[in-house]
């Protein structure tokens, strides 16, 4: 299994309006060969502070969706975030094989 967690941060007081836009996500990459799961997870303690968690079988299927043509529309869509300051967040992205379960 591999995992793929992005860390981002945004002003608190926006923090509900992003995770509205998570809960509505077009769901394209759900039909992704390899793709497992997907969590957008929250700060406690620091609410501004989101991490999307994705779950694939492997390494070689993640790649393949980040190389995909639904890939790029996702993702060009966020930058045409009416929100500029949103649109310009750029996440900190960190990639795990799962060794033990």
């Amino acid at each position: 299994m591999y995992i793929v967690n992005s860390t981002f941060i945004v002003p608190e007081e926006k923090a509900e309006e992003v995770i509205g836009i998570y809960q509505n996500r077009s769901k394209l990459v759900d039909q992704t060969d390899g793709f497992l799961s997907f969590q957008l997870l929250q700060n406690q303690k620091r609410t501004g502070e989101l991490v999307v968690h994705m779950e694939w079988a492997s390494r070689d299927q993640y790649l393949n969706w980040v190389r995909s043509e639904q890939f790029k529309q996702i993702h060009e869509l966020e930058k045409k975030y009416p929100d500029q300051e949103l649109a310009s967040i750029i996440p900190k992205v960190n990639q795990y094989k799962v060794v033990a379960e």
